[in-house]
């Protein structure tokens, strides 16, 4: 039986609002396919499976809040259902006596049932239909206080319904109300707060940034873009997402996860970007499999993530697996940004604005557009001689863009 916890959605979560189920008790599920509704700090997540199976049962009700690590359901493995239980016939057991039967006497009638001893450690079980059991865990039907009126005693599936019509019905306790925008903010901003002061506090950073030379990426960026229509057009952001990417293929070292008290290098490249709310606050969902997409692959990505984190729909892989993040101000005017690692990440990929500064080329001062790229790394994990060839290799890979 596989168990469906709530999970955490970052450093920064320490519980979440359960707001609505997607299955019921024994529905079928997939892999990372939506079974709940989370609300957190960040907003409405989707809560995804992670195991094939069958819904066995819920355990917290909507309308809870519960801290990350709770048990929120139980899952029936596909495994667990193919593997039929082995199961021996019941025992027929003849009365414990001291002396034998008398002559003439009947025997016992072979029923297939089990015939209790007559140990004084043998404790009687409550008779109940499997029909009526599991009726009475759905109705929340306590069946030991049940009358019985089948045979010898034993409760049936009309008891159970009889006792459920009778009784009142429970009082529920009216929903929370949900967080307005201006209170999901500023809890946003407490959580991010605590996340930026725990990581300054407990991770040794080590900062590098390069300059690179854009031109090249830039220039052919606006003859592919003058082939497509509008609606097909890249951003020369995602160049930069999948220059990083495949940077982070050459340095894997940067792409680890801390695990408890070590560094895992992690072998799929999942690129977080971040992506500022129109309330205040930003996320970095994560764009999976970033050096294995296209550019189109990319955009189309890139697009969908921006839309559905303003807009609420996130799933919960998305918050759970960047391996790295990337950030950038340029649209701010920011020529640099240095950014906070976020744990249990090792390392943030910074990006300003585009601007225009002479530049040397084969002895020629000439205008050329250019970017200023930083890292912030985990001292514990890498050094600045690895990092120094991670930007080299970002800068190198802008210089091809075609063959990003």
């Amino acid at each position: 039986m596989s168990e469906f916890r709530m999970p955490s959605l970052g450093a920064d979560m320490e519980a979440g609002l359960l707001v609505a189920w997607q299955k019921k008790p024994g529905d079928k599920v997939r892999r990372g396919e939506t079974i709940a509704e989370v609300e957190t700090d960040k907003g409405i997540i989707e809560i995804e499976s992670f195991a094939d199976g069958t819904l066995e049962k819920i355990v917290v009700p909507e309308g809870e809040r519960v801290p990350v690590g709770t048990l929120l359901a139980l899952i029936q493995t596909a495994d667990e259902a193919a593997t039929p239980t082995a199961s021996a016939a019941p025992a027929v057991v003849p009365p414990a006596s001291a002396t034998p039967p008398p002559r003439g006497a009947p025997s016992p009638a072979v029923t297939g049932e089990l015939v209790p001893t007559s140990s004084a450690s043998t404790i009687p079980r409550r008779a109940v239909s499997p029909a009526a059991r599991r009726k009475a865990s759905e109705l929340g039907v306590n069946v030991d206080q049940l009358p019985g009126t089948g045979p010898g005693g034993a409760v049936t599936l009309d008891d159970v319904q009889r006792a459920a019509s009778a009784a009142p019905p429970p009082t529920a306790a009216p929903p929370p109300a949900p967080m307005t925008d201006a209170e999901r903010a500023a809890r946003m901003r407490q959580t991010i707060a605590a996340a930026m002061s725990r990581s300054k506090r407990e991770i040794p950073h080590y900062y590098l940034s390069h300059t690179i030379d854009l031109e090249p990426a830039l220039a052919w960026l606006a003859r592919e873009n003058e082939r497509r229509a509008v609606t097909e057009r890249l951003l020369y952001g995602v160049l930069l997402l999948k220059a990083v990417a495949l940077a982070l293929r050459e340095t894997p070292e940067l792409n680890a996860i801390w695990e408890r008290d070590r560094a895992v290098t992690r072998p799929d490249i999942h690129v977080g970007t971040a992506i500022a709310l129109r309330q205040g606050g930003l996320i970095a969902p994560a764009l999976h499999h970033t050096d294995r997409k296209s550019l189109d692959e990319l955009m189309a990505g890139f697009r969908d993530l921006v839309n559905r984190t303003r807009t609420g729909g996130l799933r919960s892989s998305e918050l759970s697996d960047p391996t790295i993040t990337v950030t950038s101000l340029g649209e701010r005017g920011v020529e640099a940004v240095f950014g906070i690692i976020y744990p249990p990440q090792t390392a943030i990929v910074g990006f300003g604005k585009v601007v225009e500064r002479p530049w040397s080329i084969g002895g020629q001062i000439v205008s050329r557009r250019v970017i200023t790229a930083s890292l912030s790394a985990d001292h514990r994990v890498t050094d600045g001689h690895r990092g120094g060839l991670f930007l080299s290799a970002v800068e190198r890979l802008l210089q091809e863009p075609d063959k990003l």
